[in-house]
């Protein structure tokens, strides 16, 4: 069975208990997709029995440091680990730009009998098709976030489930499109205001959008967080089912 498994659940300020949202989805037939760079994807990919790799593609959805910060250092980890295989880095033209720029940052084109990595820049409009292996038909939109910044939604061939993700951003349509009917809405909720959603808003979404559950996903944690409050917020505005994601939740899709 295929499966979403969440590696982080937090907002830009993480804590002890929740990284930074990033999360994997492994496929039927061999596909882990890692969806961001939290802290340390691979000790946390190795925590969910995932070895460093069996990671095939990475799909970064802005460059903001808490989605690809780590990700120099993953890239270092897998060299030292022997990787030989190719991987396949996705993201919008201007954060490939950056990835690329802090890489040279780092003279990586130095470091000997490096894997291939290869980058695939993904126009920022609407319905572009970002991935389609085996697994997983992957369809891009921009969100509305600080920078530009992508939300998408994943067709997992083998059981005919969709997902929505929002990623950053504040209520737009093009959210409402991407989460059309989907089976699990993955989003955001740090918060009414530029570039974000509040818990009520991501609601909101899911109503429209007539999704069949909705997880929230990117929330302030603190110590006084309260998920069945967050969740409360949501149910004012979305009659169905509601979770609000832990770090390592599993999802099967």
């Amino acid at each position: 069975m295929a499966r979403l498994i969440v590696l982080g659940s937090a907002a830009a300020v993480s804590d002890a208990a929740h990284d930074n949202t990033h999360f994997v989805l492994q496929g039927d037939h061999g596909s882990v997709v890692l969806v961001d760079c939290g802290s340390n994807p691979l000790v946390r990919l190795k925590q969910c029995d995932l070895l460093h790799d069996d990671l095939t593609d990475v799909i970064l959805t802005h460059f903001h440091p808490d989605h690809v910060g780590s990700l120099p250092l993953m890239l270092m980890q897998l060299w030292l680990l022997g990787r030989k295989n190719p991987l396949h880095i996705y993201g919008l033209p201007h954060c490939i730009r950056g990835v690329e720029n802090m890489m040279a940052g780092f003279e990586w084109e130095s470091w000997p009998e490096f894997f291939l990595v290869a980058f695939h820049r993904v126009p920022e409009r609407d319905g572009v098709l970002l991935l389609d292996n085996d697994d997983f038909r992957i369809i891009s939109w921009p969100t509305r976030h600080f920078l530009p910044t992508i939300g998408f939604r994943v067709e997992v061939k083998t059981s005919g489930k969709t997902i929505g993700y929002s990623c950053d951003t504040e209520p737009v349509p093009a959210i409402t499109a991407l989460a059309q009917d989907v089976d699990l809405l993955l989003h955001e909720a740090s918060g009414e205001g530029a570039g974000h959603s509040s818990a009520a808003q991501a609601g909101q979404v899911a109503s429209e959008a007539n999704a069949k559950r909705l997880e929230l996903i990117h929330y302030t944690v603190s110590d006084h967080l309260d998920t069945a409050a967050l969740a409360a917020e949501a149910r004012t505005t979305f009659a169905g089912p509601i979770g609000v994601a832990q770090d390592f939740a599993v999802y099967e899709i």
